[in-house]
Order: C-alpha cells, then sequence, then structure tokens
C-alpha cells in the first residue's frame, strides 16, 4: 500500500472511531509509525487529507452506482438505500459529524448527491405508477413527501440510531418500505415479495398495538 493511501485508510480508521476533531496530525503520524514532517509531505493540513478523504468516498460511490441497473425499479431503491448505509459506516464521521459535514466542498457534494437521489426515488415512483405497481397520487404532495423521508431516512438512519437505543435493532430500510407498500397494487405487492420475499413484507408491514396499556405507565 502505498503511503498516502495508507495515511488516508487509517486517518478514516481514526477519525471514525474518536472524531474528527479528536486527533491531529502529531497523533496520526505517530499511528502511521512516521515523522510528522513525511506526513505534511503529503498532506500539508488536516483539510487536505480531509478533501482526499472524502474524494476517495466519492469515487467509490459513483463506482458502486455504475454497477447497478439504472432502470427505476424497487431493486434499485434497495441498492440506493444500502450504498448509503454501507458508506455511512465505511466513512461514519463524515456523516455525524455537523463540523465535517458543514465544510463547503463537502456540503455542496452532499447537496448535489441529495438532489440527485431525491429526484431518482421520484423516477421509481413515477416508474411504478405507470407499471401498475403502484397507485395515482390522491392526496397531492404524497409521493413528493415519501421520496424527501426516503432520502432523510437513508441518509441519517445509521447516526441517528446510536443515538436512540430504541432503533439500534431495527431496520431503517422496512420503515422506509412501511411509507410506500400501502400504496401498492396488487401486481406491485406480488412484484414487491418476489424480490424481498414474503417474510420480509410482513416485517415490514407490521400491525400497529391500539391496546393503550401497551403505552401509558401510569
Amino acid at each position: 500500500m502505498k503511503t498516502k493511501e495508507k495515511i488516508i485508510n487509517t486517518a478514516t480508521r481514526l477519525f471514525n472511531n474518536q472524531g474528527y476533531s479528536s486527533i491531529n496530525l502529531f497523533e496520526l503520524a505517530n499511528h502511521l509509525g512516521i515523522s510528522r514532517g513525511n506526513l505534511t509531505y503529503h498532506f500539508k493540513d488536516k483539510e487536505s487529507l480531509l478533501v482526499a478523504i472524502c474524494d476517495q468516498m466519492w469515487s467509490k460511490i459513483e463506482n458502486e452506482r455504475s454497477k447497478t441497473i439504472q432502470l427505476p425499479s424497487f431493486e434499485n431503491l434497495h441498492n440506493e438505500i444500502q450504498l448509503y448505509y454501507k458508506f455511512q459506516k465505511e466513512y461514519s464521521f463524515i456523516f455525524s459529524d455537523p463540523n465535517v459535514i458543514s465544510q463547503p466542498f463537502i456540503r455542496n457534494k452532499f447537496k448535489e448527491m441529495t438532489n440527485k437521489t431525491i429526484a431518482d426515488i421520484k423516477a421509481g415512483i413515477a416508474f411504478s405508477i405507470n407499471v401498475g405497481n403502484v397507485v395515482k397520487e390522491s392526496i397531492p404532495g404524497t409521493y413528493n413527501n415519501i421520496a424527501f423521508i426516503t432520502w432523510m431516512l437513508a441518509f441519517y438512519w445509521n447516526s441517528q440510531k446510536e443515538i436512540c437505543d430504541m432503533y439500534k435493532k431495527m431496520d431503517g430500510e422496512k420503515i422506509i418500505w412501511s411509507f410506500m407498500s400501502p400504496y401498492f397494487t396488487e401486481k406491485g405487492k406480488a412484484s414487491f415479495i418476489k424480490f424481498f420475499g414474503k417474510d420480509y413484507f410482513k416485517e415490514v408491514n407490521q400491525k400497529f398495538d391500539i391496546n393503550l396499556s401497551s403505552y401509558i405507565a401510569f
């Protein structure tokens, strides 16, 4: 592994575990077993290192996207959600640290990616309506809101579930499908089950418990 690549990978691991602000270049050099001067030869400061880490992440994301089927479908949306989750784990400090994500070069890239993701989700819903898998919108704004909620749960799920213990064992993608499944036609339901399976469909559509004793503790 080249020194530059080793620095990027080690820094990403340390930033994920300890936080971006908690590690300085001197400490990073010690972890790498090199001098600070050797480190700054490759990256003059933490910001240039952060740019390199982000460039690596964008490159990996685009490479993964190029492998997926681009036709709007349940499969394509599933792949997009899982792609978000994968890179949220691999580069968790970027997604969870407000000081990192607010950096202009990161914020602008995320804004671009967000707009594309929401547009892709809307295209998937439109395609599903046209092929008869999803009913036409009866209340204006419903599918725009579902597209936004889908992006939000995909983008923020891993970072937020670490804050709230009750969500740690829950599957964010199943929550996303629970918003969409009430609008499936019978054809759409059959198509979804064919791809995900009957058990998955049942887990997505768990019945709400209306017994107040389950919620009231007094």
